[in-house]
């Protein structure tokens, strides 16, 4: 781990948060689960708050995303740039393949389930390839919080095709 992801973890258990890992999860790839407030007005789930220590950047800029049912969006990686992703509405399965030269995890794979149910918050690090398919039947709702603004005139991102046999995973009706 970095040592501003031990910073940040160290800040975020002095004030009593909690950071879900997985064991077998990618380095550098953290996970929370805000609280849902529910009432008959409606719902209310803090999407990002700078004290859960995520991610020591602020971000630089918010991106509302939405996926159609039976649809998929990625696979993407960026380069420079870490993303910060609040799930919050629909039923989304989020892949990601740690693609770093020199990781711990390179070549790992994992499968995040999130959405209406089970909102969540997590990071993304540069050079992780990341996908998302909407498994329900209503729109998948996600923000996007990256640490970098968009470069149009020098994108940090590069694309491959769901069923690409450089990442070592088969979307099941993709193909």
């Amino acid at each position: 781990m970095t040592r501003q992801g031990e910073r940040a973890r160290t800040m975020l258990q002095e004030m009593g948060g909690n950071i879900e890992k997985d064991p077998q999860g990618i380095v550098g790839v953290n996970i929370r689960y805000p609280e849902t407030h529910e009432d008959e007005r409606g719902e209310l789930c803090e999407a990002w708050l700078a004290e859960w220590a995520l991610h020591p950047d602020p971000p630089a800029r918010v991106v509302f995303v939405t996926v159609r049912p039976g649809q998929a969006r990625g696979w993407v990686v960026h380069h420079r740039q870490d993303d910060r992703v609040f799930v919050g509405s629909g039923s989304a399965k989020i892949v990601l393949y740690d693609a770093r030269e020199g990781s711990a995890t390179q070549g790992c794979v994992n499968e995040l389930f999130l959405g209406s149910e089970r909102r969540g918050v997590f990071t993304i690090p540069a050079g992780v390839y990341h996908a998302f398919e909407n498994i329900g039947t209503s729109d998948v709702i996600f923000i996007d919080m990256p640490n970098r603004p968009y470069d149009r005139e020098n994108p940090d991102t590069s694309r491959l095709p769901l069923d690409t046999t450089v990442i070592p995973y088969r979307w099941r009706g993709k193909q």
